[in-house]
């Protein structure tokens, strides 16, 4: 809970850009999860800086959500201040074949700014979930591509909201599904991408190419969270959970899609609680039966790093 002096001033500060006590099942793709503390939504990066420096000040915990894929908030809710960078959106192209992207850029944003301009070197990233700043955050990608590899600097702004940095990649430690290296609290602002000139037309194609692919694959018709494991290496985490019998299976309103593996849907009445059970039923059963062990790629919002 928020006490009243505090709920003043985060709301003289932000306005109707701040909601108290609100579902978290409203920003995460798999729509379950109980309330946050808050969740706000900061206009520019003033206020942001802003909102962390009275959070700092206030001992009020703070959380970033991004199009909330990846991430899995728990029945009780969060007892913190959800920060949302929804308004974070200009997308730019920038000299010597670089592409300025702001967090709460959509990946579709981006890809459909590339087809456009004819920016070659970001297809292998369409169909992939979520904002540009989660994209950094979980270092997105595919088998054998990941933004890492694209990734010139990240624009990051302090946890207590006191400065803003530029970090070259260089700086960062970017490894399979994460970004290690920044102060915990940290928050991603923007990301200055490689790209290199193509024909407009090609990359729609590979783009579409992909998009079909995915969509051929994996359960875009129902509530998810994406991947719920890494793949290990050398298999693949969907393959390991089949091979144990539990495609399909269900507990509660939650259900390993008979689709893919690797994805656990929301039938409509699920509980964060459900999708739990399965992920700890799905690991305990690939280890029993392989001694893999598999790693969590989808995130419980204040308690992963």
């Amino acid at each position: 809970m928020i006490g009243a002096a505090l709920r003043a001033e985060l709301a003289a500060l932000l306005g109707d850009r701040i909601r108290f006590d609100a579902p978290l099942s409203r920003y995460t793709s798999l729509r379950v999860g109980g309330p946050a503390a808050a969740v706000a939504a900061p206009a520019d990066r003033w206020e942001l800086a802003a909102l962390l420096r009275l959070c700092a000040a206030r001992g009020l915990p703070h959380a970033v959500i991004g199009g909330g894929f990846n991430s899995l908030a728990r029945d009780e809710g969060l007892a913190a201040l959800v920060i949302r960078l929804k308004h974070f959106r200009r997308l730019e192209e920038r000299p010597g074949h670089r592409l300025r992207a702001e967090a709460g850029v959509s990946h579709s944003q981006v890809l459909n700014f590339c087809a456009r301009r004819g920016l070659s070197g970001l297809e292998f990233a369409a169909g992939i979930p979520g904002t540009l700043g989660g994209w950094v955050a979980m270092n997105a990608g595919v088998p054998d591509r990941d933004l890492a590899q694209v990734l010139v600097e990240v624009e990051v702004q302090s946890p207590h909201g006191h400065r803003r940095v530029h970090l070259p990649r260089e700086r960062l430690v970017l490894r399979y599904r994460e970004l290690r290296g920044l102060a915990p609290g940290s928050v991603i602002l923007s990301a200055l991408l490689a790209v290199r000139p193509g024909d407009p037309t090609s990359v729609r194609c590979e783009i579409e190419r992909r998009l079909s692919e995915r969509a051929s694959k994996q359960p875009l018709d129902v509530p998810s969270c994406g991947s719920v494991f890494k793949n290990p290496p050398g298999d693949y985490a969907g393959r390991l959970v089949e091979s144990v019998g539990l495609k399909g299976h269900r507990v509660g309103g939650a259900q390993i899609s008979p689709v893919h593996a690797n994805f656990i849907a929301n039938l409509g009445s699920a509980r964060a609680a459900d999708v739990l059970a399965l992920i700890e039923h799905a690991r305990s059963e690939v280890e029993r039966a392989t001694g893999i062990h598999l790693e969590r790629e989808v995130r419980i919002l204040g308690e992963d790093a």
